[in-house]
């Protein structure tokens, strides 16, 4: 979620974090199963091996999501992309993986 949750995460720049956000799965070797790119934050279901941690899975996305924008449309945007410190992480272990898209759906129409 960006710090102090101001909706950027619209139109072109949401395409553009998107679109970064699969590039990153794919170069780490790691499958997005649901992506909502939400005004003021992103709903994320990936699918990746059990040795990397859910807090470098994170650094991952956030981390380098923020880079490859700001470095690249930060200057004619005029906005950039600043994720704030927290995140939440949960396993599917116990809920089925449709359970878990559903409820990114919902978040997409709310």
């Amino acid at each position: 979620m960006p710090k102090c949750r101001n909706s950027v995460l619209v139109n072109e720049v949401a395409d553009r974090v998107r679109r970064i956000l699969h590039k990153i799965a794919d170069e780490k070797g790691l499958e997005i199963i649901d992506l909502a790119v939400q005004p003021d934050h992103v709903h994320l279901f990936v699918s990746s091996p059990p040795k990397h941690a859910p807090s470098l899975l994170a650094n991952w996305f956030k981390g380098i999501s923020s880079r490859k924008y700001n470095h690249r449309h930060a200057d004619h945007d005029g906005e950039k992309i600043k994720w704030a410190r927290g995140y939440y992480a949960g396993t599917a272990g116990h809920v089925s993986s449709e359970r878990v898209q559903d409820y990114i759906r919902r978040q997409q129409n709310s």
